[in-house]
């Protein structure tokens, strides 16, 4: 199986998770509607449940962004350079992905699910671990480094067709 194929696999399964958030927020903000002002007794976990796939939906699509390369970006330098330097530009700017990628979002996250999950802190509502909440971190910055090796990959390819 190659790169692009597998790529395409993570693309897939990545999409349908993120629309799975998304309708189940949707769900759970209608319902959190619907409890609060036609039943006039309002939910009492549909905010806090709301306020956590959010902030899957954000981390995940963030990694989607990063593979689909629709993360923000100044692009003024890399349209005015051709051949090996804008190679040579686009391995920098996935290392710098790869890095923060590493350092911040997997290490990092990482430590804050191991705390959390050490610590038992409950979310206040759903009484769920919140490591599980926070597992969207190292998740996501595992996506974000997977996507950008590829595209070294496929740059470093790049630099054999130019030589």
């Amino acid at each position: 199986m190659n790169l692009e194929r597998i790529r395409s696999a993570v693309d897939k399964v990545l999409e349908w998770v993120l629309i799975t958030i998304v309708a189940v927020m949707t769900l759970n903000v209608l319902w959190q509607v619907f409890t609060r002002f036609i039943m006039k007794s309002p939910s009492s976990y549909t905010e806090e449940l709301a306020r956590y796939l959010l902030v899957w939906l954000g981390l995940l699509g963030g990694a989607y962004a990063v593979g689909k390369k629709m993360h923000l970006s100044i692009d003024l330098l890399p349209m005015k350079l051709k051949g090996k330097s804008r190679l040579i530009l686009e391995l920098v700017i996935q290392g710098c992905i790869v890095l923060f990628a590493t350092a911040v979002v997997l290490v990092g996250g990482a430590e804050l699910v191991g705390l959390t999950l050490t610590l038992e802190q409950l979310s206040a509502a759903l009484r769920i671990k919140l490591g599980y909440v926070y597992l969207a971190l190292p998740l996501s910055g595992t996506l974000m480094i997977f996507y950008s090796i590829t595209f070294i990959l496929e740059t470093l390819r790049g630099f054999k067709e130019h030589a």
